[in-house]
Parts: structure tokens; C-alpha cells; sequence
């Protein structure tokens, strides 16, 4: 939109004003910005375009953020951020406000990120809110906010994140690189972050991790990692990453230790059953009927008399179904999604079970396999548990036991070789001190919890004073 405007009441300055219709708020144009303008005497005393020009820097327009531009590129970045633009044809240069449309959606409860007893509130799509929620939790000036603009089309509004002495300067130098090196269209979903700034993109295993919730953000922070907040992705993201932050969430430290403690010890057990569980199922029926209970193989023979497949046919059936009603759920509407995953887990299951196509003890396995999987805080991990689950499966139909304890070792292997910016994607696991171990199954008490993780912090180890 372009619109010609003479400033106070002197016709002898003409002057184009133009906006984009939709990124920009008509409200905050017509009061902070045309209207100082047009106001009459405002600017009687001004004879040349350069007395109009100096007199609208030095503030004669009521909008806070001004600046000047001479270069047509900063004032294209400008308009489509939202900003207005007066241009000075005689002078060769442009003056910008920003006017941005306050149109989006407003601060609401995590969805993904279930709080009972901590804070509900949720980062949002507007970087400059994230930024703002954070700032509420961390009242200090030591942490830094660096702005970078990442996509050759997109423009993208990326900030980086950091407590000055808590996170590494090393850290930060290298991820402020990384993503100033990133040569992409456009950074519109969190995959072209995530692929090109981890340590091993090939690994299906996660190396970014992500919350949604402002005080999770802001206590890895605390922690002495970095963040990232990208403009238009409600979802923050830390470095560098460690397994064992994967399997904790911010509740943890809201509820008694002893309880915590029991949680994370809890999920750890739910991580091997989810990954384990079903193709150790078909080793042993297949190759070590010798391992099963008398009374138990029995029960097994019964129920598999009149199934005409094998148990690995069976087990990789009901998987690859238990994958397919769980797309289904999530991909169709809310109502729907819930109404399918209930028929296909009660009705098509007994179906299954009483036309004898499947083994009741396949479909306990396999549903308790995927449960197990369920109680992992990271979606992410899940999802890699959920591709390693059908390998281990595939495994056992070959080789039995033999062939998962070798894959066990060649996992083990693979994790131990990911490094997250000088981090081992194991540690403390992988450290010759038991105390981290320790630390990272079971939760201490608050008051014992001093020094911040070595492996991550930078000079600033202390978190409190005492020890109680």
C-alpha cells in the first residue's frame, strides 16, 4: 500500500508512505505515525526535506523504534517485518516504524508438556513473546540475547540464548556458527534446524532437545546450556543434548526426590521393555522354548495351537498394526483420532484374537511394549524406540538371543560414538565417577544439589550457597 501524505500544513513536502496491508496494525499507523505527521505546526518552521527529515528522527513521530535507512534491501527487511516506511526521494533515504500487526495467538496452557504442579503457560509462534517469557523467569542481566536472521527467502528471526558464565563460551560460540552458516530458502520447521546443526544427522536417535514450557527452558539455562527460540515455531531448543535429559522433565523437581527418583528409575525399566521386549518374546519362542516356565509354555501352546502364523509373524503384524492406529490417531481430528484408536484397540484386537489370526500373549506383548513407550517424556526418543523395536524383532527372527545382545552392543556402540559440542551423548554413563550415575537414576534431594553438570557448565559451577 502506498499513500502520498504532506507533512503539517505545508504542501511543499510531499512524501510517500507505504505499508504492507496485513503484516502492519492500522490502529498504530493511523495514531503513532500519520497522525503526528499531519498535525498542523508541527513542522511550520521546517523550509527544506532535510529540516522534515532531521525533525522526524529527533522524535516529532510518536512510535518508539525509528531507523533510518539508505540501503533499499534494509528497507524491504523492514516492510516485511511489519514496519511502515516515509520515503525521501530527495534525499535518498527512508525512515521505518514498526507497526506490527499484534494479530496472533495468545500465551495458553502446554499440550504436549502435561504440568500438575509447576507453571502451564506455553511458549507461542512470536519470538518476541518466547523471548519476554523467558526474561520473567531469568531477572538477569547476564542473559544474553543474540538476534540472527536465518533463510535466503524466509528471513527468519532466530535468537540464541545464554547466561553469560554459566554456559560455555566455547558452546555458544560454535552453535552461534552453526546456525550463522546456515544456507537454506527458508527455516519454517523445526527439521531444518535440527539436521543440520546436530553432531550425527543420521542417528535416529534425538541430539536437540525441545520444550514448549518457559520454566523448562529457562532452567536448562541455569544448567548452562544454550537456547534457541525461532520466530513462528512455539517450541525452544537447547544444547547440547544428553540421553539422560531425555528421560527427565521439569515435574521431577516439583515432587518429593524419593518419588522422582522412582519415576526416572521407572522410565529407564519402560525404555528397555519398549525396545526389548518384543523381539526377546521371539527369541524365545522360537529358539529357547528352554527359558520359559513349564506352566507358562504350556499356556503359550495352547493359545498358539490354532494360529496358523509364526510368532514373528505375528509380533511384526501387530506392531506394524499398533503403528498404523497410532498415525491414524494422530492425524485425524481430535474426535475421530480418540473414537479410531478405542475401535482399534478393544474391537479389531478381540476380533483378531477370537478369528485365532493372533496369540493373546502377542497382544499383550506387543500392547505392552507400546505402553512402555508412551511413558517417555521425549516424543522424539519414542519415535526412535519405535524404529529400533521393529529392527531388534527382525533380529531375533534370525538369530535369537544371540542376535539381540549383539545388537545391544552395536546400539550401545552407536550412542556412545554421538557427541553433542563436546559432550558424550552417554555421559554420565559413559564417566569412570559412579556419582553421576547415581545422579542421573536417582533425583537428590534439592538441598544437596549444589554444583551445576561439569560436562556443560562453564566457569560459573555454583548454584547455591549452602549445602543444608
Amino acid at each position: 500500500m502506498i499513500r502520498q501524505i504532506n507533512i503539517g500544513e505545508n504542501a511543499d513536502f510531499p512524501i510517500y508512505f507505504c505499508w504492507f496491508d496485513g503484516l502492519t496494525s492500522g490502529t498504530d499507523i493511523a495514531d503513532n505515525v500519520l497522525h503526528p505527521l499531519t498535525s498542523p505546526l508541527r513542522f511550520d518552521h521546517c523550509s527544506t526535506y532535510q529540516d522534515v527529515y532531521d525533525e522526524i528522527i529527533q522524535g516529532a513521530v510518536y512510535s518508539v523504534s525509528v531507523k533510518d535507512r539508505d540501503a533499499t534491501d534494509d528497507l524491504v527487511a523492514d516492510l516485511l517485518s511489519g514496519s511502515c516506511a516515509l520515503l525521501f526521494d530527495e534525499l535518498h533515504r527512508a525512515i521505518t516504524y514498526e507497526t506490527r500487526s499484534t494479530f496472533m495467538r495468545s500465551v495458553d496452557q502446554s499440550t504436549l508438556e502435561k504440568s500438575v504442579k509447576g507453571p502451564k503457560e506455553a511458549f507461542i509462534e512470536n519470538i518476541r513473546v518466547n523471548t519476554c517469557l523467558v526474561r520473567r523467569k531469568l531477572r538477569t542481566p547476564k542473559l544474553k540475547n543474540v538476534p540472527v536472521k536465518v533463510g535466503e527467502k524466509s528471513d527468519t528471526a532466530v535468537s540464541l540464548l545464554y547466561i553469560e558464565g554459566v554456559a560455555k563460551d566455547s558452546t555458544v560460540q560454535q552453535v552461534d556458527e552453526q546456525v550463522k552458516q546456515l544456507d537454506i530458502d527458508g527455516l519454517l520447521t523445526p527439521g531444518y534446524l535440527e539436521q543440520y546443526i546436530v553432531g550425527s544427522p543420521r542417528s535416529p536417535f534425538p541430539q536437540l532437545l525441545h520444550t514448549e514450557k518457559p520454566d523448562t527452558f529457562a532452567s536448562m539455562l541455569l544448567n548452562g546450556r544454550v537456547g534457541i527460540l525461532i520466530d513462528g515455531i512455539p517450541v525452544g531448543y537447547l544444547l547440547p543434548a544428553q540421553l539422560n535429559r531425555f528421560m527427565q522433565v521439569s515435574e521431577d523437581t516439583a515432587r518429593h526426590f524419593v518419588v522422582s527418583s522412582m519415576l526416572i528409575l521407572l522410565r529407564y525399566v519402560a525404555l528397555l521393555i519398549g525396545l526389548l521386549l518384543p523381539g526377546l518374546y521371539v527369541a524365545i519362542a522360537m529358539y529357547h522354548q528352554e527359558m520359559i516356565p513349564t506352566e507358562l509354555l504350556t499356556s503359550v501352546i495352547e493359545a498358539k495351537q490354532d494360529v496358523p502364523f509364526s510368532t514373528a509373524l505375528e509380533v511384526l503384524g501387530m506392531l506394524i498394526a499398533f503403528e498404523l492406529l497410532q498415525e491414524a490417531g494422530l492425524r485425524l481430528p481430535n474426535p475421530v483420532g480418540d473414537t479410531v484408536s478405542i475401535i482399534g484397540a478393544l474391537i479389531v484386537g478381540q476380533a483378531a484374537v477370537d478369528a485365532k489370526i493372533v496369540s493373546p500373549i502377542a497382544v499383550i506383548i506387543v500392547a505392552f511394549s507400546g505402553i512402555s513407550s508412551y511413558t517417555l517424556p521425549s516424543q522424539d526418543l519414542a519415535s526412535a524406540v519405535r524404529v529400533l523395536r521393529l529392527g531388534f524383532v527382525l533380529i531375533s527372527m534370525v538369530a535369537g538371543i544371540f542376535g539381540i545382545v549383539c545388537g545391544f552392543a552395536l546400539l550401545i556402540w552407536h550412542l556412545c560414538a554421538i557427541e553433542s559440542y563436546g559432550v558424550s551423548y552417554l555421559a554420565p554413563f559413559v564417566d569412570d565417577n559412579w556419582h553421576g550415575w547415581v545422579r542421573s537414576l536417582l533425583r537428590r534431594p534439592l538441598w544437596k544439589d549444589v554444583f551445576r553438570n561439569q560436562k556443560v557448565v562453564g566457569i560459573d559451577m555454583r548454584k547455591q550457597k549452602n549445602k543444608g
